[in-house]
């Protein structure tokens, strides 16, 4: 296994689960310089604060980078030796990749890729969407099956994959 898989580490888990404050605790404890990609858009005023909520709590000590599509190219770009790098969220860029129109199964491959190449430790943080019903509309089955498929290729990959619920780690590998 070749360094840069054992620095990746894959948290799941639901909404509101602890997800990332358990990801933004590995990252700071790493004693590497932190950087966190965020794929989320602001597509109401609620969404806005939450990711302004967001900054104000990681503080100066993190350096932001916001990118909702592109996000295996702006991960190889800030890619580097000494850094910590967390990745918030997977289902959040599939839905913006969703929306518009990207070819999916292509950008989850090139992603997964990328992990096996990375210098940075990186810590990259998915909600787990598929442990409820079948969603009852094509574009939400269809959301839960790329979601499904992406955590499968990232999980493989990543030395380190946790299960979060209601704040607690389950280490399922590593």
């Amino acid at each position: 296994m070749t360094k840069s898989l054992l620095n990746t580490t894959f948290i799941l888990g639901g909404a509101r689960s602890g997800k990332s404050r358990f990801a933004e605790n590995l990252v700071t404890t790493s004693g590497l310089d932190r950087h966190y990609l965020a794929t989320g858009r602001a597509w109401d005023d609620e969404m806005q604060a939450r990711i302004d909520q967001h900054k104000a709590d990681r503080g100066p000590s993190w350096t932001t980078h916001e990118e909702p599509l592109d996000l295996t190219e702006r991960l190889a770009a800030i890619d580097g030796e000494g850094r910590a790098v967390l990745v918030d969220c997977l289902t959040l860029w599939l839905t913006n990749l969703m929306m518009d129109g990207r070819d999916i199964a292509a950008q989850s491959v090139a992603l997964a890729d990328l992990l096996p190449v990375a210098k940075a430790r990186l810590v990259i943080v998915s909600n787990e969407v598929g442990l409820g019903i079948v969603p009852e509309n094509r574009m939400a089955r269809e959301f839960r099956d790329h979601a499904g498929r992406l955590h499968q290729m990232i999980a493989a990959s990543a030395a380190e994959v946790y299960f979060i619920a209601a704040g607690l780690p389950l280490k399922m590998k590593g």
